[in-house]
């Protein structure tokens, strides 16, 4: 609702959220949203909640780091991770994907010529997957051609919003047949197996 421009309809389900966070004494949250991981951390501050939230990526690289899982099972892949904007560029989280997908044997990884810092949003995070374009071309079509020209069979994702970008755009792009969009715990869990 903030991304659109509803202040006051985020104002008001942030006001209830804090209260419910509060009285429950809630004061570490994991979640697979980067949306919700910046505005638990560092929006939810104004309503008067304090949080250690991390994002699940950080969550599952620490588990492999203390060995409380070990990917075991090659995955013969060629992966391109894309970087959703509110996990990096907001919250400069770059690392942590990145070493949990290079803990998982036989993945080949490529990035995307525009990663990290430079990478391009999918468009759902500025609210585009609400809203129709009718000029130029859909913002998610063009992070998806960047993804499909590294040849990945691929596409890792750490955010709900930009799986259904990119498989959108894998659909529009008829590529559903030899290229999977998947988040980076569907892959770990692949490789527990």
């Amino acid at each position: 609702a903030r991304r659109l421009g509803n202040e006051y309809l985020f104002s008001t389900f942030a006001q209830q959220n804090a209260e419910t966070l509060k009285r429950y004494n809630v004061k570490k949250v994991v979640t697979a949203c980067p949306h919700c991981m910046h505005s638990l951390k560092n929006e939810y501050t104004q309503f008067g909640v304090d949080l250690e939230v991390k994002h699940h990526t950080e969550f599952i690289s620490e588990l492999i780091t203390d060995g409380k899982i070990k990917p075991k099972t090659a995955i013969n892949e060629t992966i391109t991770y894309h970087d959703s904007c509110y996990l990096g560029r907001y919250n400069d989280i770059y690392d942590a994907p990145r070493k949990t997908l290079d803990n998982i044997p036989g993945l080949n990884i490529v990035e995307m010529d525009k990663n990290r810092d430079k990478g391009m949003c999918c468009g759902a995070g500025g609210g585009r997957m609400f809203l129709e374009e009718h000029e130029g071309k859909r913002v998610n079509i063009e992070r998806t051609e960047q993804a499909l020209s590294t040849g990945a069979t691929t596409i890792a994702a750490a955010c709900p919003f930009c799986m259904t970008m990119m498989n959108d755009g894998v659909k529009a792009k008829e590529r559903t047949d030899d290229v999977k969009v998947k988040d980076i715990s569907e892959i770990v869990l692949e490789s527990l197996k």
